[in-house]
């Protein structure tokens, strides 16, 4: 049984899903195998004593604490650092769930760091799909609580589905894109199940809405997703890869070439795919020449430097 595998870049990426929440600023080859890990996005949190007096106050002043973290996540250039403090975050943020589980901010963080541990992490399989099991589970409670509708994406029928999704509006994009990365996230970690893949079609019309609402958001986040989504398959299996390069391209366009994941997973998935090793070259020397130091993504961008040096490392035996 042949096996559709969602590339762990955009499972990864779905730990930058809820930084725009409330007016914030957000923060390969064709292959039937998983892909490698490509980064570690977790941090140690200090230990809070919350005061069960207090617990509405603590609460918001818990979420901006995590909030403020995430930041500071994202701008660490330094990625060992990130990845030593991972399981204790982890821990307290899922236990700061609990005691706050109607937080919507706390639910969109436990979503979005559970999948990125399992991601950058975890090897067992049955593991991953557990943490993504459970981040698809906090990225649910958190999208119910803004859209109704959006509590039974999965099971309600499609043309109600379809119905919902083109209702959104722009103050809708955060929310729902969060919702969108942890759900492609949650089929990945299940693409030996078909009943899994075949909700892909859900999470692609939701992206493709979000992109017609705010197409930039995320650093052209929507386009890079949908670049993703159509480069899965060659054409022969029903790809579409000059649509996904199109995406791609306009990813770039609309981040000013500042986001170098998406010239990473542009490499990956289209250049490999229809075996174009100029332009996987290209790209991933653009990607290790450019700045890192980008507000807001200084670790993604130099997690995408360590991925394309792989890439490269791995060029001339690919194609």
């Amino acid at each position: 049984m042949y096996l559709i595998p969602i590339p762990k870049i955009i499972r990864l990426s779905s730990a930058l899903s809820f930084r725009k929440l409330q007016g914030r600023p957000p923060r390969g080859h064709f292959s039937f195998s998983v892909m490698p890990n490509v980064f570690r996005l977790l941090v140690l949190l200090p230990i809070i004593a919350l005061s069960t007096a207090c617990s509405a106050i603590m609460s918001s002043v818990t979420s901006d604490l995590a909030e403020g973290l995430s930041e500071a996540i994202m701008n660490n250039e330094d990625i060992q650092v990130v990845r030593d403090g991972a399981p204790a975050y982890l821990i307290l943020l899922d236990g700061l769930v609990q005691q706050s589980p109607k937080n919507i901010n706390l639910l969109g963080a436990a979503a979005s760091l559970n999948s990125a541990y399992a991601a950058a992490f975890v090897e067992d399989e049955e593991r991953i799909r557990s943490f993504s099991d459970k981040a698809f589970d906090y990225a649910l409670r958190a999208a119910c609580k803004t859209i109704k509708a959006a509590c039974t994406p999965r099971s309600q029928p499609y043309a109600e589905f379809e119905l919902w999704v083109g209702q959104l509006g722009k103050k809708h994009v955060p929310m729902m894109y969060a919702l969108g990365a942890n759900w492609a996230g949650w089929i990945q970690a299940h693409s030996d199940d078909w009943n899994a893949i075949a909700e892909l079609s859900r999470v692609k019309l939701l992206m493709n809405r979000i992109a017609e609402l705010d197409e930039a958001y995320d650093f052209g986040g929507p386009r890079m997703y949908l670049g993703v989504f159509e480069t899965l398959l060659p054409p022969a299996l029903g790809g579409r890869p000059e649509v996904g390069r199109r995406h791609f391209e306009r990813a770039i366009q609309l981040s000013g070439g500042v986001h170098l994941f998406t010239k990473v997973v542009f490499a990956q998935q289209y250049a490999r795919l229809v075996f174009d090793q100029q332009l996987h070259d290209n790209l991933l020397n653009e990607v290790l020449s450019s700045d890192s130091a980008v507000g807001g993504i200084a670790l993604l961008n130099n997690v995408a430097k360590e991925q394309a040096r792989k890439l490269l490392k791995s060029s001339v035996d690919y194609f």
